[in-house]
């Protein structure tokens, strides 16, 4: 999504994410979706993998949206995965001090996207919201049937 430079004071300068995963069995084939709108513009993406987890979908999801973006932006990522929203900004933290590791010393589970997740908001500015899902919030319900595209998708090949 090419991004122009917009005026602060309406808000119009924020690029707006909403994402969600879903899954067919946890593991099991999986979908990711993201819906993207900026100044007027709306993005849909979506994908999928044969045999992956929930957790997976939803984090690759934000990394997908995120790669999406040709420069440096204010961000506003909505997600109904309590696990992406506190894990980039909660835990992360503490992960990274603990070479990636939890507080009982085991490795952080998805850590190789946790990783791509880290550097890609290193590029942006970043407000991370959580949403209740499947709650009629008009962006998380478009993020939703995209990531179920995303298994069809899969299921299809």
């Amino acid at each position: 999504m090419k991004v122009k430079h917009a005026g602060i004071a309406d808000g119009s300068n924020v690029v707006q994410i909403f994402t969600d995963g879903a899954c067919k069995g946890n593991p099991g084939i999986g979908g990711w979706g993201a819906l993207m709108q900026y100044g007027g513009q709306t993005r849909r993406l979506s994908g999928g993998a044969k045999l992956t987890t929930n957790n997976r979908m939803e984090l690759l999801a934000v990394i997908r949206a995120l790669e999406a973006l040709t420069r440096p932006c204010k961000v506003q990522v909505h997600t109904d995965s309590k696990y992406v929203q506190k894990g980039i900004s909660e835990w992360i933290h503490s992960w990274k001090k603990q070479d990636w590791r939890t507080s009982s010393r085991k490795q952080v589970k998805n850590n190789d996207l946790w990783k791509q997740l880290d550097q890609l908001v290193q590029q942006h500015q970043i407000e991370w919201f959580w949403v209740r899902g499947h709650s009629g919030h008009d962006g998380n319900e478009q993020a939703d049937k995209l990531a179920n595209q995303g298994v069809e998708s899969v299921v299809k090949e």
